[in-house]
This record gives C-alpha cells, sequence and structure tokens, in this order.
C-alpha cells in the first residue's frame, strides 16, 4: 500500500511479516497443538501511562504526569494494570547539547530514577500491577527522536549497556514481589540497519539475534532477582510471535492495532500525507482487501496458539488513534477485545489520558461525560469494563 512508515508505529501500515514470522521460523517453529491451555499471565487490562515515555524531559513536567486521582479512577473502575513505557536517556545525566556518547548511556540520575520509583508504588498503592518497559533502551527504539551511539542488534557495547539498564532496575526494585511489578524488556523490536535514519526499512530482528539480546537481558535480571517475572515483545514490531524464546520462561506481549488501516487512521506519525489515508470500515473493504472478525482471529491464532506451548500471553498496547470515526473504533475494538478476552489474554489501552485513551482523547464525534473537570469517553469505558 502507499504508505510512508516513519516512526514507532511504522509496523501497523504493513503487518505481511506478520502472518510470515511463524513459517520463517524453520526448523525451529511451532508444531501448533489443537487446543489452548490456561493463559500462564493473568488477564490484567489497564492502560500505558506516558510520564517517561519521551526520552527528552518536558517543559511543562506536569503535562503527561500521572496523578493518584487517575490510578485511583483505575482501580475503582476495576482495572488492575498498568505499562510504564520509559526512555532511558530520560533517567541520564548528560549534556543534552551534545549526542550521547557509549560512556554516557552508564550515568543513571538518583532523581530522576527516583520519579520513576514513586509512580511504581503509587500504582500499586492502588492495586496496579505494573509492567515496566524499556520502550527505548540502549540502541534501539522503533521510532526517531533521539541518536543512538550504537546498534541493539549488531553491537555488544549496545548489549552490555542494555544489560546494564535491566541489572541495574532489577536490583533498585527487588524487594517488590512478581505480582506487583513484571519487566517488559524492549518494546516493539524491529530490525533496522540504522538507528537514526527514521525512514529506514524495518523488518523482523532474526531470531537468533533476538534471542541472544533478550537471553543476555534476562541473565542480567535474574541474576539479581530470581523470580521477577519477565515479558517479551513479540516480533516484527510487536506483531508475531517469537518461537526461540520459548525456552526461557517468559511471557510474550502481542498487540492491539491490525488493521493500522482503522487504528491509526491518518495519524501523522504513519501517514506522510494523512489526507490520503483510505476512510477505514469495520468490517469492510480497505484498499481491495476485505478485513472483519474472521481476518482479526486468522491475525491472533499464532498468539493462541502459543498459550498451547505453555507461554504466557498479553496484549501491552492496543487501542485507536483519535481520527477514526468513533462508531468504528468500537466495533472494530469490540472484536479485539473480544477475541482477546475469550483466551485468557488481557491487554492495556495506550493511554489513559490522550488521544488513545478514554479521558480527553480530542476526539470530534463523541459526546463526553465530564468526569471531574476532564472529558470521559463513557462508551469506550463500558466497553472496556465488559471485556
Amino acid at each position: 500500500m502507499k504508505t510512508n512508515k516513519i516512526n514507532r508505529r511504522s509496523f501497523i501500515v504493513n503487518t505481511a511479516m506478520a502472518a510470515a514470522a511463524i513459517t520463517a521460523a524453520g526448523p525451529k517453529a511451532f508444531s501448533f497443538p489443537t487446543r489452548t491451555m490456561a493463559n500462564k499471565l493473568p488477564r490484567w487490562r489497564g492502560f500505558n501511562l506516558l510520564d517517561f515515555f519521551s526520552p527528552v524531559p518536558p517543559v511543562n513536567k506536569d503535562l503527561n504526569s500521572t496523578t493518584e486521582d487517575d490510578l485511583k479512577w483505575m482501580s475503582d473502575w476495576g482495572f488492575d494494570f498498568v505499562r510504564i513505557p520509559l526512555a532511558y536517556p530520560r533517567y541520564l545525566s548528560f549534556d543534552r547539547t551534545k549526542e550521547i556518547s557509549i560512556e554516557e548511556t552508564y550515568k543513571t540520575d538518583p532523581k530522576s530514577v527516583e520519579n520513576i520509583e514513586r509512580l511504581i508504588y503509587m500504582a500499586n498503592k492502588y492495586g496496579l500491577h505494573v509492567s515496566l518497559n524499556l520502550h527505548r533502551g540502549p540502541g534501539y527504539c522503533i521510532n526517531a527522536g533521539f541518536h543512538e551511539p550504537f546498534n541493539l542488534w549488531k553491537d555488544k557495547t549496545a548489549q552490555d549497556a542494555f544489560n546494564f539498564h535491566w541489572a541495574m532496575w532489577a536490583e533498585r526494585l527487588k524487594s517488590i514481589p512478581s505480582s506487583r511489578l513484571s519487566f517488559d524488556l524492549l518494546n516493539e523490536p524491529a530490525y533496522i540497519e540504522d538507528m537514526n535514519d527514521q525512514f529506514a526499512k524495518k523488518g523482523p530482528v532474526p531470531g537468533e539475534i533476538y534471542r541472544k539480546v533478550a537471553g543476555g537481558a534476562v541473565n542480567a535480571i535474574r541474576s539479581v532477582s530470581p523470580d521477577r517475572l519477565i515479558i517479551a515483545d513479540g516480533n516484527g514490531g510487536g506483531n508475531s510471535v517469537i518461537p526461540e524464546l520459548t525456552d526461557l520462561n517468559i511471557g510474550q506481549s502481542c498487540r492491539g492495532y491490525y488493521p493500522g488501516l482503522v487504528s491509526h487512521y491518518q495519524a501523522p506519525w504513519v501517514w506522510k500525507d494523512p489526507s490520503k489515508a483510505p476512510a477505514p470500515q469495520w468490517p469492510g473493504t480497505m484498499e481491495g482487501k476485505n478485513y472483519g472478525r474472521a481476518q482479526l482471529e486468522e491475525f491472533y491464532k499464532p498468539w493462541i496458539y502459543l498459550l498451547g506451548k505453555g507461554v504466557g500471553v498479553h496484549c501491552g498496547e492496543c487501542g485507536c488513534w483519535k481520527k477514526t470515526p468513533h462508531n468504528i473504533f468500537l466495533s472494530w475494538f469490540g472484536d479485539v477485545t473480544d477475541i482477546l478476552t475469550q483466551n485468557g489474554i488481557g491487554y492495556a489501552l495506550w493511554n489513559f489520558r490522550g488521544d488513545f485513551g478514554i479521558l480527553d482523547s480530542g476526539r470530534a464525534d463523541v459526546d463526553y461525560t465530564d468526569w471531574h473537570g476532564h472529558k470521559l469517553d463513557s462508551k469506550l469505558l463500558d466497553l472496556l469494563k465488559k471485556r
């Protein structure tokens, strides 16, 4: 299709590699069972919190800050999970007027680290399980916006730094049990030759390379915190199961963005010319292809089979950007969450407050409910509470 893939969710516009990933795995591919097992991960439901998502500290520190009220409302509404995507430069101390050096990727800032810990403890206070995720790890992020001094998939120096960061978090947080805290190793892995080229081609990470990187981090964590629950995001931008990791005793995380023509309609980080995005339909035909419940079930089939191999599965991100018509969004998302729920798979909406969220999403076609000064999407909240 005629789109321009420019950063963190570029995989959603072309999901062909998701369907091909299992067959491409060769002799390590799954022998699919005829029925699934119970999910080894809880069916957590909740939201991503974007406090530390950007590698650059915000000018207005309160702009994306999660409040105690946010967490209380989540808990009161029956949710039990938050994912905190971190950009590692956010909690470093270095000269931000210059490109970061390899040595500086180790210089953590105690105050910034404590701010992250404070959010973790506050979420736990309200009964929410926290998934701590490196959205940008040393040498890799699916989107541009920060100049990396190395490449996680190619350079041992980057892998050493990646392991250092996870060992640091494992040590600092080892007193929190896995029932309240898990580690999500790296957001949406994809193989990129030049990490600093926003237009660089993205593809699935070769399985042996992903295993080497993930295995190194797992060992670094378990050397400090042997019982920590660990999750790895699906390959090819979160879309595809990773057969090479099934013996590492870790969970895997899928995504709830298929098809991107619905979930990211006119999103400016996906479409160079958003006006050329085809009008979303659900169910319906877009760019000459039929989309509906059957296609969604086919997309999630490898993840359901993964449950049958005894690997826990969770959907770490899902949702729909604000430009998709609300009725289309709810129809599509009802199918997504129904398929996940029927198979015991939990999920986390990309955000709580903001363009994908239930509060202050900025949609033009929603009759919002006033909620303590915020605009609440009551229909979306009702859908989530039923799933």
